[in-house]
């Protein structure tokens, strides 16, 4: 006993003394544990709704409990299984296309000789990152308008009709993909050019003098190298497919294309912020939410099973 309340004592002090010496990296990380306890920890209490009639005179605890009601009635709706089906389609399409995007542009930054315009042009493609979605919107309103906007006068000048681009519903998922791109793109080059820095330039060297190619560099040592990344961010951008991220497509969309555009996020706010509907509009998000970790969960063992780190 006494040399196990010994080893126990030692144990304190080391953890002890590793926390004091990397007291600042704690402090750093403080304001992080913080935002995350308060917005995404504490307000999973209110997911309780998702199983009550929720009355504001009641409150939550005073609220009847329900059960699954909420979610009966959620499957037993033809318009549950549009959005489902727009969220999917939509978040899918982004993963195959705006994926490998951040990609293929960090390594074209990477491979610009001259160091002033490799940060003159990291700069410039992530600089759209800072401009929200309603400046964004008004940007597109203007550029595609049928009257005035740039692309339709330059349509009119090959002598070709104005097309509702913003008002019809085949354009609304490619203007999604685009303007996504555009405003998100360059933000996510940091991770994957960071991870670039840290491989090892004798490796380059090495392949140079063996007469490697520029291309064949890239793809025997830089995307190896960023491998273990790429793995990662895939994985959570699966995790996030049930996320179409709503002010993009809040400021989208419209009466003429809500038959495509309308996916979890804006009819969760439909409903349960203009209807007041707030025990469905909980139950909604919550199936998104499950949705969302299972495929996490599932790309998880997957990546593991064929020997690539995961995040469990």
């Amino acid at each position: 006993m006494d040399n196990n309340a010994q080893k126990m004592r030692l144990n304190k002090n080391a953890g002890f003394r590793y926390f004091w010496s990397n007291r600042y990296f704690y402090l750093l990380l403080f304001p992080c544990v913080v935002y995350f306890i308060i917005f995404r920890y504490v307000p999973m209490y209110g997911l309780i709704l998702a199983f009550k009639d929720f009355k504001f005179a009641k409150g939550i605890i005073g609220s009847a409990w329900v059960g699954l009601e909420n979610f009966k009635y959620l499957f037993g709706l033809d318009a549950f299984y549009r959005v489902f089906r727009n969220s999917i389609y939509l978040s899918v399409l982004r993963l195959v296309i705006c994926f490998p995007i951040p990609i293929l542009l960090s390594l074209a930054i990477n491979e610009i000789p001259f160091v002033f315009f490799k940060r003159l042009t990291q700069t410039m493609v992530y600089l759209p990152h800072f401009i929200s979605w309603v400046v964004i919107g008004g940007i597109l309103v203007n550029l595609l308008s049928p009257s005035w906007g740039l692309v339709n006068t330059f349509i009119k000048s090959l002598g070709g009709e104005a097309v509702f681009f913003m008002g019809s519903a085949k354009y609304f998922r490619g203007l999604v993909i685009f303007s996504h791109i555009w405003k998100t793109a360059g933000w996510d080059t940091i991770i994957y050019l960071a991870a670039i820095t840290s491989i090892d330039p004798e490796l380059y060297q090495a392949a140079t003098i063996d007469g490697a190619s520029r291309l064949q560099r890239i793809w025997h040592i830089t995307l190896p190298g960023i491998k273990p990344t790429i793995i990662i961010l895939l994985l959570l951008s699966i995790g996030n497919i049930m996320n179409n991220g709503f002010e993009q497509i809040f400021m989208l969309q419209n009466g003429s294309n809500i038959a495509v555009s309308e996916v979890f996020e804006t009819y969760t706010y439909r409903i349960g912020i203009i209807n007041g509907r707030y025990s469905f509009a909980t139950t909604v998000g919550l199936f998104g939410s499950v949705i969302g970790f299972i495929l996490l969960v599932v790309a998880d063992r997957i990546a593991k099973s064929i020997g690539e780190g995961g995040i469990f």
